[in-house]
């Protein structure tokens, strides 16, 4: 079957993602009440029984709101590391022990036949991480909510042939906005948010002709427009240097408010 995944919703207001390969199924996050969580699955023709676990990537509300209501009703185990475990202890609500699983960050676990390597990432958080999903011969990874690529950033999500990637904001739109200058200087800081253009900048260095599709994700309600963020991310790509028909890497939306159509990594 291969590799199969959705966004279910991404952005400000909650993150989610489903990862599948048959056999074993995962979700990354959990940023939404149950309820929406479960209207989201339902859209993709999933339910939670369904699950066999949820990844988590940071503490952040918009990445973990429904992590302990989803994980009681299902009875899921929650994959986090030690700094994040203890920074949702508060938040998550009573977890039992069997429930209470330590993924360590730039570790690899195998489910089933399923693989799944962790990476840090830079954000402001206690470890956040971003993780990349192989089967025998493809890579997905997915990879939001951090300030700047970093080389080993760069070489955990090399060689994918599908990327879910973070293009939060427009520095411009950001700069004129109603936010607070100090919040401003958080998502502009190197343990904030990509921006469109930084988003574009990476994907010059990535695109080496294994990559397909690359997802922008994340985007900023307030200070990104997707067709914005499209044209920015190509018109980075193409400064420098990478010119490319559709036909043979395609950027893709993401959207804050309904999930992306089943994806099959490896597939045109």
């Amino acid at each position: 079957m291969g590799l199969r995944f959705t966004v279910l919703s991404s952005g400000s207001t909650g993150n989610a993602t489903i990862v599948t390969n048959g056999e074993t199924t995962l979700m990354i996050d959990a940023g939404f009440s149950a309820k929406r969580i479960d209207e989201l699955l339902l859209e993709r023709e999933v339910t939670g029984h369904e699950l066999n676990g949820i990844l988590v990537t940071h503490e952040h509300s918009d990445h973990v709101k429904g992590l302990g209501p989803v994980a009681r009703k299902y009875n899921l185990p929650i994959y986090a590391n030690e700094k994040t475990w203890r920074a949702i202890d508060n938040s998550v609500g009573n977890i039992s022990a069997e429930n209470r699983r330590v993924f360590g960050t730039g570790e690899a676990h195998d489910f089933g036949s399923l693989r799944v390597e962790s990476f840090a990432i830079s954000h402001d958080a206690a470890e956040p991480v971003g993780y990349s999903f192989y089967d025998e011969k493809y890579k997905l990874s997915v990879c939001t909510d951090l300030g700047y690529a970093s080389d080993k950033v760069k070489l955990a999500i090399a060689d994918s042939d599908v990327l879910v990637l973070e293009a939060n904001h427009d520095i411009e739109m950001l700069r004129m906005g109603r936010y607070p200058w100090n919040i401003k200087r958080r998502i502009l800081g190197d343990m904030g948010h990509l921006s469109n253009e930084a988003t574009g900048e990476l994907m010059s260095e990535l695109l080496n002709g294994r990559l397909k599709r690359t997802y922008l994700a994340h985007l900023s309600r307030e200070h990104n427009i997707p067709d914005l963020a499209m044209m920015s991310v190509r018109g980075a790509m193409e400064d420098r240097g990478c010119f490319f028909r559709d036909s043979e890497f395609e950027l893709r939306d993401t959207f804050y408010d309904r999930p992306t159509p089943w994806d099959t990594v490896g597939e045109p």
